[in-house]
């Protein structure tokens, strides 16, 4: 009776969630291009600490692309930032969705002038603004930005999002487009892992994780006790040679349905979970993806349906357990891939824990060492972690000692308190100090504060951590200078080797000038505002993230 409840109740979500696709099926949006559509990455698509949020349409290789309004609508907000979606443009629409562009190279002229005439109010190239309600109206089918390639984008395309206005919950916009798009292809499976629950199971006797090819499966594999699955795939269209997320991964064990993934919606917060849903040791190590079919007592993936096991199969029978993976994109495109785990009676090892303490994925963890207290509060992990701290002498002549928070191959879902003492005051002033994170040769900014002999700051990894000082300023590198007055042209090679370059600022004839910064250049923005063929006075200002100042003034 318990089995045929399960299959029940099942159904009845795959129903549910179904019902809730359609849904958006009856709402009509236009195409944001005139020509084809063919996308370089699909909604779910997995990343580094987050799910991709929308669609990445193609756009030949190029820029400057009109990109179409998809409904009626109104300008809620204008982002514009170094990296992450570089210039963006969100259009609230009246069905309660707000459509987001990400990366484009212009917005439409009266939305453009409201952005610059912001920038150079207030001498700055980032800024986020919220035009109040109707200010900029647009019908479906209106140009609101030109294509581009701004921001954290490897080369020109549009990013394309549906959120839920008021909450940013994200939604695939795939049900909406589909009918521009031709996908007759199928996901493809290319690795499968088998996991051991901690002393309560063993994989073909061993307690550690086994990762198959798709071709070893073709045997049995042993096992007995609890163990879970994952699964590593990516799905194809017509028409490129991209890969994609797979929209529905579903795992069947002897027919009864044991887990089931669908990407139709991610919450803001849910995003990072990404990495409970992912073996995030493999990726770590060897940048192999799989989907992992198990829920952890932490993962609130809403998208993510379990039995009463949470994924976890018992191998308690010598006989053969048929397992059954069945993939499928928003298309209907289904794969199926099959394999046997033959239950053999074998010893388990008993787990004894490794690391110092235990710190529970429903509480919060208070971690302090001789100069260090790191604190972990709850929901910040997935399960419950083991933590060992090391603690390293650098030399006589460091700010402070190095603590080596290591929980193995452990994500954290946000940020965490890290507070380290400060063991030598040396005679610059507290803002230059910094924690830094160290991997291996390695070192990265985190920042944090100064606070009466502690730097305090927040971190949302595991891993090595130190105070250190930093006194010396960007370099400023002119780039192409006799060319400048001929072609207005203006650009500067800027770095710091510490703490990264914070703020910006450029004069020519004792007027702000806008620049951008794009892969450590600084780019002039607006090349009308400088007369070629006559001289100019400039001064550049750069500051990095501890306040050290470059500051040069050029002719040209």
């Amino acid at each position: 009776m318990l089995m045929i409840d399960l299959r029940k109740f099942f159904l009845l979500l795959v129903c549910m969630v179904s019902l809730v696709s359609r849904a958006g099926d009856t709402i009509k949006y236009c195409t944001p291009f005139d020509f084809p559509l063919l996308l370089s990455a699909n909604f779910g698509e997995l990343r580094p600490n987050h799910f991709h949020n929308g669609l990445d349409f193609k756009t030949k290789g190029t820029v400057g692309h009109p990109v179409r309004c998809i409904a009626d609508g109104y300008v809620s907000r204008v982002a514009v930032q170094h990296g992450g979606y570089g210039q963006a443009i969100y259009i609230t629409h009246p069905d309660g969705h707000t459509s987001v562009y990400g990366h484009v190279l212009s917005f439409a002229p009266e939305v453009e002038k409201y952005v610059r005439d912001y920038q150079y109010a207030n001498e700055t190239f980032v800024c986020y603004l919220y035009p109040e309600p109707g200010r900029f109206k647009f019908k479906k089918g209106d140009i609101i930005a030109l294509s581009g390639n701004e921001g954290a984008s490897a080369g020109p395309h549009l990013h394309l999002e549906i959120r839920k206005t008021g909450t940013d919950e994200y939604l695939d916009p795939m049900p909406y487009f589909k009918k521009y798009i031709k996908d007759t292809k199928a996901p493809q499976a290319s690795l499968i892992g088998l996991y051991p629950v901690k002393g309560k199971g063993v994989i073909d006797g061993s307690a550690n994780k086994k990762i198959y090819t798709l071709a070893s499966m073709k045997s049995p594999v042993q096992a007995w006790g609890q163990i879970y699955a994952a699964i590593s795939a990516k799905d194809y269209m017509d028409g490129t040679t991209n890969f994609y997320g797979v929209h529905s991964v579903t795992l069947y064990v002897d027919s009864v349905m044991i887990f089931r993934s669908v990407t139709d919606c991610v919450l803001p917060d849910e995003n990072r979970m990404i990495n409970t849903f992912t073996d995030y040791d493999e990726l770590v190590r060897t940048r192999r993806l799989l989907m992992c079919s198990y829920k952890s007592p932490g993962n609130l993936l809403r998208l993510h349906h379990t039995g009463p096991g949470n994924g976890v199969i018992t191998i308690d029978r010598e006989r053969d357990y048929k397992f059954v993976y069945v993939l499928e994109d928003n298309f209907g495109n289904k794969s199926t891939y099959r394999f046997t785990v033959r239950g053999k009676k074998q010893h388990i090892p008993e787990y004894h824990m490794k690391g110092e303490e235990l710190s529970p994925y429903n509480r919060t963890a208070i971690l302090q060492r001789p100069g260090m207290e790191f604190i972990i509060p709850k929901g910040m992990l997935y399960d419950d972690t083991e933590v060992t701290v090391r603690i390293s002498d650098l030399d006589t002549m460091s700010v402070s000692l190095e603590y080596d928070i290591e929980a193995g191959n452990t994500p954290l879902h946000g940020y965490c308190p890290l507070a380290i003492g400060v063991r030598k005051l040396n005679t610059v002033s507290p803002d230059k100090y910094y924690v830094r994170q160290i991997d291996g040769k390695r070192s990265y900014y985190v920042g944090g504060e100064y606070d009466n002999g502690w730097m305090r700051a927040k971190v949302r990894n595991f891993g090595k951590y130190s105070v250190a000082v930093d006194t010396v300023p960007p370099s400023v590198v002119p780039v192409d200078k006799a060319k400048w007055r001929s072609t207005s042209n203006i650009r500067f090679k800027v770095s710091d080797r510490h703490t990264g370059i914070g703020t910006y600022k450029v004069y020519i004839d004792g007027k702000f000038v806008l620049f951008g910064l794009k892969k450590g250049i600084l780019v002039i923005q607006d090349k009308e505002k400088v007369r070629r063929g006559v001289p100019h006075k400039l001064e550049v200002i750069v500051t990095d993230n501890c306040g050290n100042e470059t500051r040069k003034q050029l002719s040209f």
